[in-house]
């Protein structure tokens, strides 16, 4: 079996400038990826069959999954006769902005693409990642980027200030259509993309911190409170900068000082069950 690594992403800045006639939304976001990775075995088939292996009850084992629908878009593409057993080994909570599904269906891209000899470059598969779903070109690529359009168009950045990430996911799930379909563009406060542009490029950790927003944010703690809570406690706790991540519910802290993450990780574990510390990776060469 071959295996490929999925990591998690955080979004440091997510900025939405207005909807689209094809009534997606126009985002301006700069993500990242953390050491927090699914892992994503592949076995060739002889029968053609596409089979999802996967203990988790909540990853579907079918058509609803998107390394399915990767493996499946591959195959129809470039006339593979080939199945493949996809074996997904959940670390990445589900449902919780952190891209774990969308990082499963670029991880199968680029997996099958050494598995069924393609050939295919990594613009390549990111550009078949847009069909699967907005994140996935990102996940193709990994690392840092500054992604425009609706989150298909990636800007590769170089790696952000090496730090502590402290992620803590609420046992609850998050709509991002509804979350979307409740905000208000007009009245929303954007951040400043370029300021984080200019700390990542300058490795500037405190300028990082005084950069991070998300447009989404404001709407998911209103409709769900226990996300406020939570990133109330991550505060208190002693985290340098806190923010929820994609439309949520995860709640991502940066940490600058090893001697804290210790601190904060303990106190959040009595608010919330999944609760992890992890670097921050940001390098597309982590993915190799």
């Amino acid at each position: 079996m071959y295996y490929v690594k999925a990591p998690a992403k955080i979004n440091l800045t997510l900025d939405v400038l207005h909807k689209r006639p094809d009534g997606y939304h126009e985002v301006e976001m700069i993500m990242t990826t953390v050491d927090l990775a699914d892992r994503i075995g592949l076995e060739t088939r002889e029968d053609g069959a596409i089979h999802i292996l996967s203990v988790d009850r909540f990853v579907p084992n079918d058509h609803r999954n998107l390394a399915y629908q990767a493996a499946k878009i591959l195959q129809e593409m470039y006339h593979v006769k080939l199945g493949v057993s996809i074996k997904i080994e959940k670390n990445i909570p589900v449902a919780a902005g952190l891209a774990g599904g969308s990082s499963d269906a670029a991880a199968t891209l680029r997996g099958l693409n050494t598995v069924w000899n393609l050939g295919l470059t990594l613009d390549e598969l990111a550009q078949i990642g847009t069909r699967i779903g907005s994140d996935v070109a990102f996940c193709v690529y990994g690392g840092t980027a500054l992604a425009t359009g609706r989150g298909e168009k990636i800007q590769e950045l170089p790696s952000p200030a090496n730090c502590w990430v402290i992620l803590a996911k609420p046992t609850l799930g998050v709509s991002t259509a509804d979350i979307y379909g409740n905000l208000k563009i007009k009245d929303i406060t954007h951040p400043n993309t370029e300021q984080m542009i200019q700390a990542i490029e300058e490795k500037d950790f405190e300028l990082m911190c005084a950069s991070v927003g998300n447009v989404l944010e404001e709407v998911t703690l209103k409709l769900y409170p226990e996300v406020a809570v939570l990133k109330d406690q991550m505060q208190k706790f002693g985290a340098d900068a806190v923010l929820m991540s994609g439309s949520g519910p995860t709640v991502f802290g940066l940490v600058n000082q090893e001697s804290r993450v210790q601190r904060v990780y303990n106190g959040l574990r009595g608010f919330c069950d999944e609760v992890y510390a992890v670097r921050l990776m940001g390098d597309r060469d982590t993915l190799a």
